[in-house]
């Protein structure tokens, strides 16, 4: 089937073509181009760039009126959230780090052309009273949060020699930090601010379930965020608050160019059922249906996978 198909709907064909695009084979498996990046990685020098739902994200008034607040928004899974977030009604605030400033303005562009107010903030969640703030000043813009989305996050996948021997202070003290001390630093925080039907959404991973020895450290911690998404659920589920988590598989982001050898992603996604990476855009909708009081509204304590037909039990 072909983008110009007209069995394809027209909504799809972007989506469709990007698709034949990413499927181009390498020894028949599916393969990106080598491709080479710094962290934390860009949008536009990707090949193919990742589809965010730019031109193919409907939404449906899910979120109307709701003020939201996104880490890791400049780009991949965050930015596709904001995209569709915006689009189902709701404000963003997108926390991103300042060498991100391009793609964060981009994506902010996005939710406005939506009709939504975009919030940019700037900062490295490592920081914590950087990552206390992010919640200060999402309640003085909108004047509320009803959905926290913990998504931003590291990973180094190029150590040399791979797994334990590979993992230097620096590496563990960033990912843990950036991973886990920072949700509960922005969870706390934001805990006060939320209530009836306020959601809190945390990004976990195909790691915590299928973990690999280059991730080691990363994996850990998705793990880990598992574990605090069902205590935060028992916590807060007495005011009404939700909490879940998205478990993405293998997603086509610049995090995993930025951070990952080249023999790691040009065949990203073929050990997947599906036989494919996927895209930040069919990640966004599972944060949608999550954060949404009227569809997920019995909902929480739970970790939706994302994964291409990989198992998340």
């Amino acid at each position: 089937m072909t983008a110009d198909d007209p069995a394809v709907p027209q909504a799809l064909r972007p989506r469709v073509a990007r698709r034949a695009q990413e499927l181009a084979t390498r020894d028949g498996q599916p393969s990106f181009p080598v491709q080479d990046q710094d962290p934390p990685g860009w949008t536009a020098p990707m090949r193919p760039v990742p589809d965010h739902g730019e031109e193919t994200y409907v939404g449906h008034g899910r979120l109307e009126g709701m003020s939201t607040l996104i880490t890791g928004a400049d780009s991949g899974i965050g930015r596709a959230v904001a995209i569709a977030f915006a689009r189902e009604g709701a404000d963003v605030a997108l926390a991103y780090l300042p060498e991100e400033q391009e793609d964060a303005e981009d994506a902010a562009r996005w939710v406005r052309e939506a009709g939504r107010s975009a919030l940019l903030l700037s900062g490295d969640i490592q920081d914590e009273q950087v990552a206390r703030s992010l919640v200060t000043r999402t309640v003085e813009e909108f004047g509320r949060l009803d959905v926290l989305v913990n998504n931003a996050a590291f990973q180094w996948g190029r150590a040399e020699p791979k797994g334990l021997a590979g993992i230097d202070s620096a590496r563990l003290n960033r990912t843990l930090t950036t991973n886990l001390e920072a949700l509960f630093w922005i969870t706390q925080e934001a805990a006060p601010h939320l209530g009836e039907g306020s959601s809190v959404i945390n990004c976990t991973s195909i790691q915590s379930y299928d973990p690999s020895v280059p991730l080691m450290d990363y994996a850990a911690t998705k793990s880990a965020i598992n574990n605090v998404t069902v205590n935060l659920a028992a916590d807060l589920g007495p005011r009404g608050i939700r909490v879940n988590a998205v478990a993405p598989g293998p997603i086509w982001t610049p995090l995993n160019v930025a951070t990952r050898r080249a023999d790691d992603y040009v065949e990203f996604g073929g050990n997947t059922p599906l036989g494919r990476a996927g895209q930040p855009s069919e990640v966004a909708p599972a944060f949608v249906f999550l954060a949404s009081p009227a569809e997920a509204s019995y909902v929480s304590g739970t970790v939706l996978g994302v994964t291409g037909g990989r198992p998340v039990f």
